[in-house]
């Protein structure tokens, strides 16, 4: 008992000890300075040693304005601790009473004692910058790299620079840190990410572009034209990329695939022609079969995209010639699923699409490629109006990659094929769930087609109008464009003032952006802005309106305030990135 009674008493202790700082903590954090530091003295006192909680006193006393009693504390701790941060907090506490020169002496003292132990500079430094003395950081630093050649503090003093505004000198020091220390190259890359994404002016982009370029030009060290290439890679620059990793190429052939992962983003990005000059780069290049047929398939999906129907059979037949010479097996498998596509979706012919894609699951595929074949397949079976079919393969996929982003895809397929055959009510419980994805592109198709089927329901119970815009949607994905803008012409005309009115708007403006009747989409997209300006599809209306100015009709002067609208006003967007890239470029920020 007498054992049992002596714990509980420890217990006991520990506990209204761990209250106390608790409480000592809370007070401060809520600014109850005077409650604080009645506990903070006491605790000080038990736990001398704690300096959390000694800093936390200190502070207390200069909220009050207690400086008298803040110094003796410290002067008392310097008698029994030789810690030079010390120097730097008495220091502080004679500033706060203005005392200017009794805070540069305590602040040299501090720096003094670095200049003696170089290994003092860190802890130093970090209490200089807790007060918001960057300079005396910066000079800590240095001081303490001079001592002692083998500390590098170059990453430190770039971020202190970057806080004080100096952002030459920042880039500056943290291209010199990653040189120097190459494993942590993705850190710097990090820290100029998140500069650069903030920086609305341009300038700092170009303060790396510069110092980039000449550390190219005078170290012949491969690292630079990699720093150089993720740069340009940052700036959706794949041209320019692209030359950098050709000079690495040249002297490190083993760096292959970071020009298949450049050719990719070019594509992703519909950069075309940059594409299309790596991906021949990588055909003339390199013996590899799987690089070959991605190479190959890659190239015909952008001839397929820039062709009319009159050259369709001349692509049907270089996919059949390609996929006879690399043959039938898993390893071929985009080629096949390139094949069945082309042959559904332009020569529209289903069956023979379909013993494409049967013959290819009768591989020994893995689950994933397994997938890819269904996901193809479902497609193809949404396109021929055999949804039922199309959402079984759809399930099966969602079940077989749960949690993945396939998975998700699937899944939101499967709500737009029961939306295609008017089952709403199911599609929209699919899509409320899908609105939380964690792929920024299938939560944005989630929202929008939970809001046109919403708001639409609601506005008329029989969604007679609803359903309208489903054929007329259905038509859209069967590439049957002329008979999808006549449908969406008379739904504008028959339910103008309606809920749907936008959403057939917005259609309407993408299908002749499609035909490449770039007068007739500005139209829609204006109408958009000018009568629905708090609707949902505002940012793509002003987005696809700059790119149309920009890409099509060479009007920069049009397409820059609509960028710089999307860019202040629509952070949330999709679109937002490439938007801001567009206006930096066409006001003259990058060269």
């Amino acid at each position: 008992m007498r054992k049992l009674f002596i714990l509980f008493c420890l217990l006991l202790s520990v506990s209204v000890k761990a209250q106390s700082e608790q409480l000592a903590y809370n007070y401060f954090d809520r600014g109850e300075f005077d409650k604080a530091i009645t506990l903070l003295e006491e605790i000080v006192v038990k736990q001398p040693g704690n300096p959390a909680f000694f800093q936390k006193m200190i502070e207390c006393y200069q909220q009050l304005k207690q400086y008298d009693k803040a110094e003796t504390a410290i002067l008392y701790k310097m008698k029994i601790s030789k810690t030079p941060t010390l120097y730097v907090e008495l220091g502080y506490n004679f500033q706060l009473q203005k005392n200017e020169a009794k805070a540069t002496e305590n602040y040299n003292l501090a720096i003094e004692q670095v200049v003696l132990q170089s290994n003092y500079a860190y802890s130093v430094a970090s209490v200089f910058e807790q007060k918001t003395l960057l300079d005396w950081a910066i000079k800590a630093y240095e001081v303490g790299k001079l001592g002692n050649p083998n500390l590098n503090f170059d990453y430190q003093i770039a971020l202190l620079n970057g806080q004080m505004g100096n952002l030459d000198l920042m880039v500056e020091k943290l291209l010199d840190y990653s040189f120097s220390n190459q494993n942590n190259t993705p850190l710097v890359q990090n820290q100029l990410t998140r500069f650069i994404s903030e920086d609305t002016e341009g300038n700092f982009t170009e303060y790396i572009k510069k110092a980039l370029l000449i550390r190219v030009q005078k170290n012949q060290d491969i690292y630079w034209n990699q720093f150089l290439s993720w740069y340009f890679m940052q700036q959706k620059e794949y041209g320019k990329a692209f030359t950098q990793e050709k000079a690495i190429y040249k002297r490190n052939p083993e760096g292959f695939y970071n020009i298949v992962n450049l050719a990719k983003f070019a594509m992703e990005e519909k950069e075309n022609e940059t594409a299309k000059t790596i991906f021949q780069f990588i055909l003339e290049n390199t013996q590899d079969y799987g690089l070959q047929i991605m190479a190959h398939d890659f190239l015909i999906s952008m001839q397929i995209e820039e062709s009319s129907e009159k050259e369709y059979p001349v692509i049907q037949q270089t996919i059949e010639s390609l996929v006879k010479q690399y043959g039938i097996s898993p390893f071929t498998l985009e080629l096949q699923l390139l094949s069945a596509h082309f042959d559904a979706f332009y020569m529209k012919q289903f069956d023979k699409a379909k013993v494409t894609l049967d013959n290819a699951l009768s591989l020994r595929l893995a689950p994933r490629q397994e997938s890819e074949v269904k996901m193809e397949l479902a497609d193809i079976l949404v396109l021929d109006e055999k949804f039922n079919q199309a959402i079984l393969y759809y399930a099966q996929i969602s079940e077989t990659l749960k949690n993945d982003e396939k998975s998700h895809e699937a899944s939101m397929k499967m709500a737009e094929t029961s939306y295609y055959k008017q089952d709403f009510d199911w599609a929209l419980q699919q899509v409320k769930v899908l609105k939380q994805s964690s792929s920024l592109l299938i939560a944005n198709d989630a929202i929008e087609l939970f809001l046109l089927i919403s708001d639409n329901s609601a506005e008329d119970s029989t969604r007679v109008a609803l359903k309208a815009f489903s054929k007329a949607d259905l038509l859209t994905y069967q590439n049957k464009n002329e008979l999808a803008l006549s449908q969406f012409l008379e739904i504008l005309e028959k339910y103008k003032g309606d809920t749907i009115e936008d959403n057939a708007l917005f259609k309407i403006a993408q299908i002749y952006e499609k035909k490449k009747d770039y007068t007739n989409a500005l139209v829609y997209y204006k109408n958009i802005l000018d009568n629905h300006s708090d609707g949902i599809y505002v940012d793509e209306a002003l987005f696809f309106s700059a790119e149309i100015y920009r890409k099509y009709l060479n009007d920069n002067e049009k397409a820059k305030p609509l960028y710089e609208k999307m860019i202040f006003e629509h952070a949330d967007s999709i679109h937002f990135t490439e938007a801001r890239k567009q206006f930096r470029l066409l006001r003259g920020d990058a060269i």
